[in-house]
């Protein structure tokens, strides 16, 4: 299947939030890719366009091509290293905001269902409890509004399209998702999430600093 229309990246300039020699920090816009996609039509990403202004730059993480927000960069390969190793760890703290289809009855909640790509509709993830990878997300309601709830979504673990899929399971898939949404839901500028914020320790030192962004909707 085609992951959604044809790719028109935005041509927002660089909005660099913090940087020093070890780590830049990033407000991805959505609609950009992290890295490149296969082709030379996807070859325009964050990365490539960060790497233009910073050659030395050096991939941590990524967000996936319709999420907005923060994202880190490492500018050494100690750096790298460093940052990386938080991820896996799990030591790094994000918090996402969301705007999700229907109003969810309960105000707050854990989704701890194992997710694995779906191999025939791929790049589509699912939750397969034999094969699955643990995933885990808390979430909260921050507000309503006609027919959706704000929410703010702190993932424990990191699995590709994780926030998507389990905010789906519990029926209300975030508004504007090309893959997750249908109907009305799906019938959005762009797809409503946002990494607000990212916790981490400085790669020089260890010292706990938090990176922010409001998000945009």
């Amino acid at each position: 299947m085609t992951v959604s229309s044809e790719y028109c990246p935005p041509s927002d300039p660089l909005d660099i939030l913090h940087h020093d020699a070890q780590i830049l920090l990033v407000n991805k816009p959505a609609g950009l890719l992290s890295v490149p996609g296969k082709g030379d039509h996807l070859s325009d990403c964050l990365i490539s366009r960060i790497q233009s202004a910073f050659p030395e730059a050096l991939l941590v993480h990524r967000l996936d091509r319709d999420t907005s927000g923060v994202m880190v960069f490492a500018m050494t390969p100690h750096a790298q290293r460093h940052l990386g190793l938080q991820f896996e760890k799990r030591m790094t703290k994000k918090t996402y905001v969301a705007r999700l289809a229907g109003k969810l009855a309960v105000k707050s909640g854990t989704v701890d269902l194992p997710l694995i790509v779906d191999w025939p509709n791929r790049p589509l993830q699912k939750v397969c409890h034999e094969t699955g990878k643990p995933a885990e997300t808390d979430w909260k309601v921050m507000s309503y509004g006609e027919d959706e709830t704000r929410v703010r979504l702190m993932p424990k673990t990191g699995r590709s399209h994780q926030l998507r899929v389990h905010m789906l399971s519990l029926g209300h898939p975030i508004l504007g998702d090309p893959l997750y949404a249908s109907g009305a839901a799906r019938d959005h500028a762009r797809m409503m999430l946002h990494s607000e914020e990212l916790r981490l320790k400085h790669p020089d030192g260890g010292m706990s600093q938090k990176f922010r962004v409001k998000a945009p909707f």
